[in-house]
């Protein structure tokens, strides 16, 4: 088995640009696009099993067209990938579209999704290879307490370019969670380990100095070789009140950790000023201001 520790290296934050298939994560405007879509198509379908049934038999009227419908939807023709997409988020959730991978819209109650990227390796440099998808999500409440007064009346754009407005929600005691979902069926909790070792390592070092040795083996110890991570495996990484950062997999506390610099240096990884997936952080933002204005 080939293992992803050495011949693996992590590519660069993904350039500043939003991808032609893909679109800026709003709930609000998926939903509305969804009630469109489901609407359409519950004609479209409609008048396609109509078709088909005159077709099949043209002298027989008394055949529901509801249950045309449902029989054509059953049938073996193919629905269209948005179908899925649809149903996802209609019923709660949040599915990105480039991995497959669903996120709840909601976390313990308070905390709204906000954003979805994706972390990337570089294989032997030849090719990107998706290993975890991860979202971003924030209290809305306590997000609007603390920084409200100070941000509400600033617009989406300028939100994105107030390095301040950053640095609050990086430092804040804010509840926070970053879900990491797994793609890459063949990653081993060794190499996630190895992998906080190098990124969360340099974080420390950022805002903490060279000082730091201590803290990030208290973190990255948490990822002991029991764990198994298969695909679609869950790490939430959340920061409670009082800055503590407490991790779970699947469900499962691993760990508890008092430390601001931590929790800092974490969200950091995923909304700082070099984040693993910008259109991720860009996303994030835009539901910020959204939260604050409401």
């Amino acid at each position: 088995m080939v293992s992803l520790r050495f011949p693996f290296s992590f590519s660069q934050p993904t350039p500043k640009h939003i991808p032609t298939n893909s679109r800026p994560f709003n709930v609000a405007s998926a939903t509305a696009f969804t009630v469109a879509a489901a609407a359409g198509a519950a004609a479209a379908v409609a008048g396609l099993a109509a078709s088909s049934q005159k077709q099949k038999d043209p002298t027989n009227p008394t055949r529901p067209l509801l249950q045309n419908a449902v029989d054509f939807l059953f049938s073996n023709h193919s629905l269209p990938l948005w179908a899925s997409l649809s149903l996802a988020e209609s019923s709660n959730s949040v599915v990105d579209s480039r991995t497959g991978i669903s996120f709840p819209s909601v976390l313990a109650n308070s905390r709204r999704l906000l954003g979805i990227g994706i972390r990337r390796k570089s294989v032997l440099g030849l090719k990107n290879i998706d290993v975890y998808a991860f979202g971003v999500y924030a209290d809305g409440d306590e997000i609007k307490n603390l920084l409200g007064d100070k941000y509400e009346k600033l617009s989406s754009s300028e939100l994105m370019e107030n390095k301040e407005f950053n640095d609050d929600i990086l430092e804040s005691d804010i509840s926070m969670t970053v879900r990491l979902q797994i793609v890459y069926s063949r990653l081993s909790i060794r190499s996630v380990r190895s992998a906080f070792e190098e990124s969360v390592g340099k974080r420390l070092q950022k805002f903490g100095g060279s000082n730091t040795g201590d803290l990030l083996q208290r973190f990255t110890s948490q990822f002991k070789d029991e764990y198994k991570i298969p695909r679609g495996s869950a790490i939430d990484l959340s920061r409670e009140r009082d800055h503590i950062l407490r991790t779970t997999i699947d469900g499962k506390e691993v760990g508890s950790i008092q430390s601001k610099l931590l929790c800092q240096s974490i969200l950091d990884l995923y909304i700082g000023e070099e984040p693993f997936d910008m259109q991720a952080k860009e996303d994030v933002h835009l539901n910020l201001a959204s939260l604050l204005r409401k």
